[in-house]
């Protein structure tokens, strides 16, 4: 009997998502489960089926990436409601999600070489690719028989030109160390390109648009037919917008005047993956949590915001927004079919969308308030929310969906070779 399912894995430090989906052209949603704080115990289970929702603390210790995905392997294999995959024998792929791919513009599937090219990648992304690698490293021990694919963040964006990817120093050091801008939410751009491009009845490769990827971590892209031409994240997705605990762009002198400590290790160091104090500091103790105390942008969002560093981190992010789509609109050449907003803030807050549609209403931009209070439904990939809808660039949202663009793409590769 032929394998029937795709495994969709995206693993962060302090939280691992799995999506089961069947193995087809345009897959479907089979069940979803996820184990979230891992590095705030006690972990939290949710999982979603056919029979409903279930959610519940764990008493169970799961202290890794790799023990919370053996502990969603396991509780999913014995359910017996979920009959379609009773065991690894009836996944077709695995799929993980990889933030940093360095020059790869593909996913690939996992060998020996390509094993060993990740391996060489994590010096370059500790901070990022350190759970998701540990889980393949497990899933090439433990589960042998079932092919691994790794679908990289930065891939979308090995279409910036050279003048874009490249920073003004050294080049044979920069060649050396693999220093330029990667770009990152790739998987993400690649559902919101071609959710619009479905949208407007459009070839992918005929897109012009700016997508804006809102959440605890934020990127904008400008696309123009189809190939991203810059973005806003860079060697590592600290660059470009603030985040819940990201600074964003800084002076790159600031962290030496912040601390004395910038070039130490942090205390969050291990063995295993080395992380500089100020990478600490500019990743984990920045953003809009350094700012306000909160990580929730719902609580900053408001019409009545409830101090004043609130009110300036919404206006922080505000500002950025805007000078990252000026600026893109230029390169654009003021010919863009569609401003995109994805990402949980970008899908979930009408005021955030509102006020940046209201401030660029210099470029021909404008919002239906009551389509934008709305928003999508939930089983809505994408709505517009344009006044005077087709009178000028579209204004979208797009619920972005990276388990199932990982799904739907392992599919469209490897789906005739079954």
């Amino acid at each position: 009997m032929p394998r029937k399912s795709i495994l969709a894995v995206n693993a962060g430090s302090s939280s691992v998502k799995l999506t089961f989906f069947t193995y087809e052209k345009s897959p479907k949603v089979i069940a979803n489960a996820q184990v979230s704080g891992i590095t705030a115990p006690p972990p939290s289970f949710k999982y979603t089926h056919k029979s409903g929702t279930c959610k519940e603390q764990l008493r169970e210790t799961l202290n890794t990436p790799q023990d919370a995905f053996k502990y969603l392997l396991q509780r999913c294999f014995s359910d017996p409601e979920l009959s379609e995959v009773a065991s690894t024998d009836d996944l077709a792929y695995i799929c993980h999600r990889v933030v940093h791919g360095g020059d790869y513009d593909h996913a690939v599937t996992i060998d020996d070489e390509t094993y060993h090219r990740l391996e060489e990648l994590e010096d370059l992304a500790p901070l990022h690719n350190f759970s998701a690698l540990e889980i393949i490293r497990m899933c090439r021990e433990d589960l042998p028989s079932v092919r691994s694919i790794t679908f990289f963040d930065s891939a979308f964006h090995q279409t910036l030109p050279e003048c874009v990817r490249t920073y003004a120093i050294n080049q044979t050091i920069a060649r050396s160390n693999k220093l330029r801008k990667y770009g990152f939410h790739g998987i993400s751009y690649a559902f919101i390109l071609r959710s619009t491009a479905g949208f407007l009845g459009k070839p992918a490769e005929k897109i012009n648009m700016i997508a804006l990827h809102l959440g605890s971590g934020a990127s904008m892209c400008a696309i123009k037919e189809g190939k991203s031409v810059d973005t806003t994240m860079g060697l590592t997705p600290l660059a470009g917008l603030p985040g819940a605990t990201r600074s964003g762009d800084i002076d790159p002198s600031l962290v030496f005047h912040y601390t004395s400590d910038a070039g130490t290790l942090s205390p969050s160091s291990t063995k295993e993956m080395h992380i500089s104090t100020a990478e600490e500091i500019l990743n984990k103790q920045s953003g809009w949590k350094a700012l306000t105390g909160t990580t929730d942008f719902s609580k900053i969002a408001v019409d009545n915001p409830p101090t004043p560093a609130h009110q300036l981190a919404f206006d922080i992010l505000v500002d950025r927004i805007m000078g990252y789509l000026g600026s893109y609109f230029v390169k654009l050449d003021g010919r863009i079919d569609a401003v995109v907003f994805a990402g949980g803030i970008g899908e979930k807050s009408p005021l955030l969308r509102k006020t940046i549609i209201e401030k660029a209403r210099c470029l021909g931009l404008a919002i239906d308030n009551v389509a934008n209070e709305k928003g999508p439904a939930d089983d809505q990939s994408i709505m517009e929310i344009s006044q005077g809808q087709g009178s000028g660039p579209r204004v979208l949202i797009c619920q972005t969906d990276e388990q199932y663009e990982m799904a739907y793409d392992c599919y469209q590769t490897h789906g005739d070779s079954e």
